[in-house]
This record gives C-alpha cells, sequence and structure tokens, in this order.
C-alpha cells in the first residue's frame, strides 16, 4: 500500500512539474485526458523502481562525494535518476509515443529534480501514512 501511495504522490508530482516547468519537462502522450493520466502514472511507477533499486546503490557509491559536498550531491544524484527514467521511457517505449522528456541539458534535469523533490515533500505531506 505505501507503493501505491508513493507512486500515485509522484505522479501528481510529475505533472504539476510538468506544468511549472513546461518548456523544459514535459510529458509525452496520445493527447487524451486518459493517455495522460496513463503516462503519469506508468512513468511514476518507473521512477519510483529506479529510484528504489538504483538509487541506493548509487548514494552508496557516492557517499564520498554527499559528505564532501554536505549533501548538495543528491540534486545530481536525483537528476541522474530523472534521466534514467527518461531514457528507459524513451527507449524502452518508442511504439507507444509515451513517457517524459527534459529539454535543455543537465541544468534542465537538476531544476526539474529539486521540484520534484520538492513537490513530493510537499503532497507527501497529505497523503495517508502507513500504520503500524
Amino acid at each position: 500500500m505505501n507503493f501505491v501511495v508513493r507512486v500515485l504522490v509522484s505522479a501528481l508530482a510529475l505533472w504539476v512539474t510538468s506544468l511549472v516547468i513546461p518548456r523544459r519537462f514535459d510529458i509525452v502522450d496520445n493527447g487524451t485526458a486518459l493517455g495522460t493520466v496513463i503516462a503519469v502514472v506508468v512513468v511514476a511507477l518507473i521512477f519510483n523502481l529506479v529510484n528504489s533499486i538504483i538509487r541506493p546503490i548509487v548514494k552508496v557509491l557516492s557517499l564520498p562525494l554527499y559528505l564532501l559536498t554536505l549533501g548538495l550531491f543528491s540534486l545530481v544524484v536525483n537528476a541522474a535518476m530523472l534521466w534514467l527514467t527518461t531514457w528507459i521511457t524513451q527507449h524502452w517505449f518508442t511504439h507507444q509515443h509515451w513517457g517524459i522528456a527534459v529539454h535543455g541539458g543537465f541544468w534542465s534535469y537538476v531544476l526539474a529534480a529539486l521540484i520534484l523533490a520538492i513537490l513530493q515533500v510537499i503532497i507527501g505531506a497529505f497523503a495517508p501514512k502507513r500504520h503500524r
């Protein structure tokens, strides 16, 4: 249940990010409302899988850089996870013509990752919590 909530929070954050910086961060879909919803949810699922599987490995390998930059390197790691999600959606699902597209290079990825992280924290604060 917690993973589903994280995917939905990420989906909403991805959609709002595409509204905040529309020229740099686009959700590629078939143009219909249902197509947009499906694209956002599937991209959020892929993004959460990348963050759950790849990100811990990258964090351990880049621990000296985290310490050296006092944690600011996390922005670069977030941008890298967003780039990996973009690459997966563009290369694995080319026949469906959907995913995310970030235009403008490295700094656009960093800006999108920063906005996405802030939105995930804000939206996640209102999401239902897991009971123990």
